[in-house]
């Protein structure tokens, strides 16, 4: 007998053999039925293989992450299948699943395949599911598998066997096909019920520009075609929501190939928009006690190897920039951490002092390859709101309580209310990759997790997504669309404390290192504006839109009454501005709503009589307007900025 450990800590146990389906069935048929991937300590297995020592199984089913990507990986081997039976002659790589669906690398040689092929592939690809191949593991040596490979005509998988050692090597075999495998597999094709191929594009083998260039085959499947429809219509909304497509109508930033990739230009509008998510955070941080710093675009490359930031990321920077000066370098900032520890450096500090809590708006600076960039969510200058504070143990935890709740009413105030916090950690093998201590670790990991706990936050822990420098609490926001990213970070630090001397006088009269706490609620500005687009979809918190109203005169006649009604909005603080064109009020109406304008203010003969204005608010087509006074009209818009922004409480 062995005993198995599932996952709400539960023993059971079962004859030596047992399969991980086994174990589901004695649990409920239900489960059995949607049971479609497994692991076993930690190693991912298939749902027949026999388990044959003690250990821990986890079931996976569709609805885990780990379920999907065996589904996915699975859809890979039947895709492969397909297009080695529609294109002979191809040679096949590798096929693994991703965040959303698979892809497989084919070296098609002389034959082309384009967006034409697409729906013979599917077919063909559901054809082969319905029959319900199983997919059976089997081991080969290492000789075996050279033989197969060499036999075929495949250099590419020659290659992968070759950096394999002998008794590590499994194939994957279903129908008629076998394909080179680690494993994770659904139980048969037949789950397969939909499969969309989504598009190809080019893919250097091992992604070294220096190898020849394969295809890639994108595709992405489902148990249910009901669930292909609905990812479908997702993309089209996601397609609508694109903050490219939206930053551009709305007129916030653009790029251009002489300035160069990933540096974008704020135009007048986003960089109102940006200043006023600058203004409403630095107001908050004002009451919460940090300090404004500002530190320059460059440091000595000294600066960098200190803080350890030049080690670990010194590839992904720009060159350095050279001095007149023999053997003088300075490098564009990467980080800001690393100057404000030489802000804190420049006075001795008593324990008396502490928290030192220094804030900036600090643009750095990071080489991102230029196949990598993408809008304003990867560029290479961005801007954070950055802080460190410096503070005793003893403070640890009171401070960054205090951050977690600085965290929470931004998110507040800007409708993110979909969201878990991560937990990074290290690594739980691989130490190598972090500077400190043991000791240091631990303690700043226990803080993080208490604190969590305290606050009551709905968390997840993930192991080796810790920074080189400290383990993180992550918030990781679900937008609109069901998709996650991570925003804010709290992140605390025992070791730059350490690289960069930092002391202070304890009341023992002796030195003592400060702890530091990196964090930034939005992360980088320019990422933050990109998933604030794309979740409102340009329909921002009314305190936040760059202009809350727009004033429509009916015809010239009314320009003088127009531009009254705009200085007492002035008066009453809301952004407005004119639209005295000689144009149609229907159009100004449909121009209006493209620059997703929140108020529609329309003035003609009755409301100039009446000193009033007719009201129609952004997407109420078919509504009638309201007719109402300025005072009127300003304590709704006060009423409405007041539902989101709320006083910053201490």
């Amino acid at each position: 007998m062995i005993n198995i450990t599932l996952p709400d800590g539960s023993v059971k146990k079962f004859d030596a053999g047992v399969t991980p389906i086994d174990v589901a069935m004695s649990i409920s048929e239900g489960l059995a039925r949607n049971v479609i991937s497994a692991s076993f300590n930690g190693t991912t297995v298939e749902t027949k293989t026999p388990l044959t020592t003690d250990g821990s199984l986890i079931l996976y089913t569709w609805n885990d992450k780990e379920g999907k990507k065996a589904f996915w990986h699975s859809t890979s081997h039947v895709l492969a299948q397909a297009l080695q039976e529609m294109y002979p002659g191809i040679k096949l790589t590798i096929g693994p699943a991703i965040d959303n669906g698979f892809y497989y690398d084919v070296d098609f040689g002389d034959q082309t395949i384009t967006d034409k092929d697409f729906k013979a592939i599917e077919e063909r690809v559901l054809a082969i599911s319905r029959e319900k191949h199983e997919f059976k593991m089997r081991s080969a040596t290492k000789a075996e598998a050279l033989e197969f490979y060499k036999s075929e005509n495949n250099p590419y998988k020659v290659e992968l066997i070759e950096n394999l050692e002998d008794g590590t090597i499994t194939f994957c075999d279903h129908a008629t096909f076998t394909d080179l495998c680690r494993g994770g597999h659904i139980p048969n094709t037949g789950i397969i019920k939909a499969v969309k191929i989504m598009s190809v594009a080019g893919a250097y083998w091992r992604g070294d520009e220096k190898n020849k260039q394969l295809t890639r085959v994108y595709g992405i499947s489902f148990p249910k075609q009901k669930e292909l429809t609905e990812y479908l219509e997702l993309l089209e909304e996601a397609k609508r929501r694109d903050h490219r497509k939206l930053g551009k109508e709305l007129e916030l930033f653009a790029f251009s190939s002489k300035v160069g990739q990933g540096l974008p230009l704020w135009l007048p509008k986003g960089a109102a928009l940006r200043d006023r998510l600058e203004q409403f955070l630095k107001k908050a941080q004002k009451k919460a006690g940090y300090e404004q710093v500002v530190s320059p675009h460059i440091g000595q490359k000294e600066l960098y190897v200190t803080s350890g930031h030049y080690a670990k990321y010194g590839a992904d920077s720009f060159q350095p920039i050279h001095t007149p000066n023999e053997g003088e370098e300075f490098l564009l900032k990467p980080m800001n951490c690393p100057h404000h520890c030489e802000i804190y450096n420049t006075k001795p500090w008593s324990y008396k002092d502490l928290p030192k809590r220094y804030a900036e708006f600090g643009t750095v600076y990071r080489y991102e390859q230029s196949g990598e960039l993408h809008g304003l969510t990867r560029v290479r200058g961005f801007t954070q709101d950055d802080a460190h504070i410096f503070c005793t143990p003893d403070q640890l935890d009171e401070e960054f309580k205090k951050v977690i709740d600085l965290v929470l009413y931004v998110f507040g105030s800007l409708g993110f209310e979909n969201f878990s916090a991560q937990i990074s950690l290290r690594d739980k093998e691989d130490r190598e990759k972090y500077i400190g201590t043991e000791e240091n670790w631990e303690k700043a990991e226990n803080a993080i997790i208490n604190a969590a706990k305290d606050k009551g936050l709905n968390t997840v822990v993930e192991y080796g997504e810790a920074a080189f420098y400290g383990p993180k609490l992550d918030f990781m926001v679900k937008d609109a669309l069901g998709r996650q990213w991570q925003l804010g970070t709290i992140q605390v630090d025992y070791n730059l404390p350490e690289r960069f001397d930092l002391t202070y006088k304890g009341a023992d009269n002796e030195l003592h290192r400060p702890v530091m706490i990196h964090r930034a609620p939005f992360g980088s500005m320019e990422r933050f504006i990109a998933i604030l687009l794309e979740n409102t979809a340009g329909n921002f918190p009314l305190w936040l839109m760059p202009e809350q109203a727009i004033i429509l005169s009916l015809s010239e006649k009314y320009e003088n009454y127009a531009k009254k009604v705009l200085d007492l909005l002035e008066n009453h603080e809301i952004r407005a501005l004119i639209d005295n064109r000689n144009e149609t009020i229907g159009k100004k109406i449909r121009e209006a709503e493209v620059q997703k304008l929140p108020f529609m203010l329309i003035v003609g003969e009755e409301e100039e009589k009446n000193g009033t204005i007719s009201v129609r608010r952004h997407g109420d087509a078919g509504k009638s307007n309201q007719t109402m006074s300025i005072e009127q009209f300003a304590a709704l818009v006060e009423e409405e900025v007041n539902k989101t922004l709320k006083p910053f409480e201490v």
